[in-house]
């Protein structure tokens, strides 16, 4: 066994496939595409031309329903065919890839259930159920018929002044974050679904959003390794206890490891992947058409296969990558012996996802329903930080203010079936992403807790971490007093520490 999943024996099969690989098949390997809209034909045959190992799905890929929702038997559609393109002439699957965090990072929702954000499980602090929800989330895109989810997020946040990460992270405890994200890991094998801890070398730390510039961190080698990095290196693993098969690289300069160069273009940040934190398997890109790279000179695709990646993710236009991979090789920019090498991790992982999906299927009978899973961590994660524990915080009526209409219209709907009027009352106040603090009997936010501080409610003041129905339910179950919030904040939030609630 490898320390990152595959058995030593699918490692072998691997490179003797590769062996057999033309210059473009391994070229094809290593490169995930996307495409643009609900029409997957043109994408579909640039797969098979390139012979290409994967490609992403991303939400407007996603056919719509009539009632709005996504048409999954459709989308099942159109995974099928890609699989079988991609896998024609071939003894392994092939990578169709999602991103699917919950909370507000979903390519997917209803029918499929919905889930809080990763804070959440932070703020509920049982990694077992952690693991049991990424496991339902993986079963659902299993059924679809996808292979990899780009989750979890192993990013430590510093609080509201991260601008992207928030409540994609698990806590401010880069302890805490690791086990949760190991758990979601292993939840994620266990239904089949490859998964990948993002984005090393940390995003949680800087302040500038990778999709539309470059962020600088400034931290040194020995501080990122006492902060950042305890998550990736949590998830290393060794042959006896393998980790994590895949690490997303970001787009990040890190000063003390190559100042100025994105760290997914950085020979150096490679190196500290696998020297420092000893991890031995697939590092895949963030997205290459992200506007972090803008700035950088020559194809990123190729810059980063040079440096140490594996798995090129997204980049602007596949073609003229697969292109340039080829022509780097054939001008020696690229030994081949490193395209053999990436070739050769993303061909094992695949052949294990095989067999790792073969188990999942056998145990499927088994699986909890999804949306039961969801209402339990709804339930442990809702947040009280004032007012009184356990009481009945509304009566009879509450007027909802503040959220948007979805959230407004699955409060109601919460509200009505538990027997409450509304319309009038006490104003309970929503709070959602990135907006200023407020005021109101209860008021509650739904993403990241950070509103909170600042904000006056005379009654209480809750952080819920979600948006989907089963997080409303357990915010009508808190305010009529049927049940207590149990979570605790997992970030600091103005005077309130990492810790507090009832």
């Amino acid at each position: 066994m490898t320390s990152w999943g595959p058995l030593e024996s699918e490692v072998d099969d691997a490179a003797a496939a590769v062996e057999q690989m033309s210059l473009g098949a391994k070229a094809g390997q290593v490169l995930i595409q996307y495409y643009s809209g609900a029409d997957a034909s043109a994408a579909r045959a640039t797969a098979e031309e390139l012979e290409l190992g994967g490609v992403i799905i991303m939400g407007d890929n996603v056919p719509q329903a009539a009632d709005g929702t996504a048409d999954t038997e459709a989308l099942g559609g159109i995974v099928d065919g890609f699989r079988e393109t991609m896998e024609a002439g071939r003894d392994w699957p092939a990578i169709v890839g999602i991103d699917q965090e919950g909370g507000r990072v979903a390519r997917l929702n209803a029918p499929l259930t919905e889930w809080s954000t990763p804070m959440a499980f932070g703020a509920a602090g049982e990694p077992e159920l952690t693991g049991r929800a990424q496991q339902a989330l993986a079963g659902d895109l299993a059924e679809i018929g996808f292979t990899m989810n780009f989750s979890p997020d192993a990013d430590v946040t510093v609080g509201p002044q991260d601008p992207v990460i928030g409540a994609r992270s698990y806590s401010s405890d880069p302890d805490v974050v690791g086990e949760h994200a190991l758990a979601a890991v292993d939840g994620s094998l266990a239904a089949g679904i490859l998964p990948s801890l993002k984005h090393f070398p940390g995003h949680g730390s800087v302040t500038t959003d990778s999709h539309v510039g470059l962020p600088v961190q400034e931290k040194t080698r020995e501080q990122l390794a006492e902060h950042d990095w305890v998550p990736f290196a949590a998830g290393a693993g060794t042959a006896e206890d393998p980790g994590v098969p895949m690490v997303m690289v970001g787009h990040i300069a890190v000063t003390d490891l190559e100042a100025g160069v994105p760290s997914s273009l950085s020979a150096a940040t490679y190196q500290a992947l696998r020297d420092d934190i000893g991890f031995e398997g697939v590092a895949v890109t963030d997205a290459l058409n992200m506007g972090a790279l803008n700035q950088t000179a020559g194809n990123p695709a190729v810059n980063a296969l040079a440096a140490g990646a594996d798995l090129l993710l997204m980049p602007a236009d596949v073609r003229p990558a697969h292109a340039a991979i080829v022509a780097a090789v054939e001008d020696g920019t690229i030994e081949p012996e490193r395209l053999d090498d990436a070739a050769t991790r993303v061909v094992a992982m695949m052949m294990w996802q095989q067999r790792l999906s073969e188990d999942a299927e056998a145990a499927s009978e088994t699986r909890e329903p999804s949306s039961d899973v969801a209402l339990e961590a709804a339930r442990a994660a809702i947040t009280q930080v004032s007012g009184t524990c356990g009481a009945d915080l509304v009566g009879d009526s509450i007027q909802i203010v503040g959220g948007n209409p979805a959230d407004r219209a699955r409060l109601t709907a919460a509200a009505q079936e538990a027997g409450l009027a509304v319309g009038s009352g006490p104003v309970v106040t929503l709070l959602g992403t990135d907006v200023p603090p407020a005021s109101g009997d209860v008021v509650v936010t739904l993403d990241a807790p950070w509103p909170l501080a600042g904000s006056t409610g005379n009654a209480a003041l809750i952080a819920l971490y979600g948006r989907n129905e089963e997080s409303f339910t357990a915010l009508v179950e808190v305010l009529t007093g049927d049940r207590e919030a149990p979570g605790a904040l997992p970030v600091d939030v103005g005077g309130y520490a990492a810790g507090a609630g009832c």
